[in-house]
């Protein structure tokens, strides 16, 4: 039988300085459970399917940065069997064509150092293509927190296939900041409500039915059952590169 758990904690690592400000608020669905919260551990180098060269790194004793990584989550999940570790990054459009590979040396940093049962408390997810691309799919929120006149209207079809979200932002909002964009629209955005439609946002149903799992899976015993209209976490397509931890 699992060991279940009064509180889970989710550590964050991200790869963007607007994630480490204020990702955990895209969380609130799941932290408003009261039986879990997410905190952001560390800002990390990305990661590209192209290692580096680390002979040099090697010879002066110094760790690559996929080992940086490693470590860092194996430290993180050391904490006790509570503690899950969520790896972050944006999947630009320029990268599209490398997504697997790019998941694939993520994975095997964490794998690479992390045991058996670390390995199942750890994952890699996609903003796709960055984070600001669900800013377009609640557009009551955005239109709000970033006083947006003429508003815009939630995006037709998925918001994953935006090719440069920030770009488009600063046409519609001459004064867009990243970061204080995050904190305004992460305060307001209902991540129910972007994913509601089973056909969009893959990258970012996939990073939230792995929480939800693990909540269910190792959280208290008290925590209610969620619906599966929850994210569409039963019928909502998953993503290819991701799902499957």
């Amino acid at each position: 039988m699992e060991e279940r758990h009064q509180f889970l904690r989710f550590g964050l690592f991200v790869t963007g300085e607007g994630e480490r400000e204020h990702l955990p608020k895209l969380f609130v669905s799941l932290a408003e459970t009261r039986a879990c919260h997410f905190e952001v551990v560390r800002k990390v180098e990305q990661l590209s399917p192209r290692r580096e060269r680390s002979k040099n790194l090697k010879l002066a004793g110094l760790p690559t940065r996929d080992e940086e990584l490693g470590l860092a989550v194996r430290g993180y999940l050391s904490r006790g069997p509570d503690h899950f570790a969520l790896v972050v990054d944006d999947l630009e459009f320029d990268r599209r064509d490398v997504e697997r590979e790019t998941f694939g040396r993520y994975r095997q940093a964490l794998d690479t150092v992390l045991s058996d049962t670390q390995r199942d408390r750890a994952s890699v997810h996609f903003l796709v293509y960055m984070l600001e691309a669900y800013y377009f799919a609640h557009a009551d929120a955005t239109n709000t927190a970033l006083d947006l006149s003429p508003g815009i209207e939630d995006f037709v079809g998925d918001v994953e296939t935006i090719r440069h979200p920030k770009n488009e932002l600063k046409k519609i909002a001459p004064n867009f900041r990243e970061r204080s964009a995050a904190q305004a629209v992460l305060e307001l955005l209902d991540v129910r409500y972007v994913l509601s439609n089973e056909a969009t946002c893959t990258g970012l149903r996939t990073m939230f039915v792995w929480c939800l799992e693990k909540l269910m899976q190792f959280g208290p015993d008290w925590v209610p059952e969620f619906s599966p209209e929850v994210y569409r976490r039963t019928d909502g397509r998953l993503r290819d590169s991701t799902r499957g931890q």
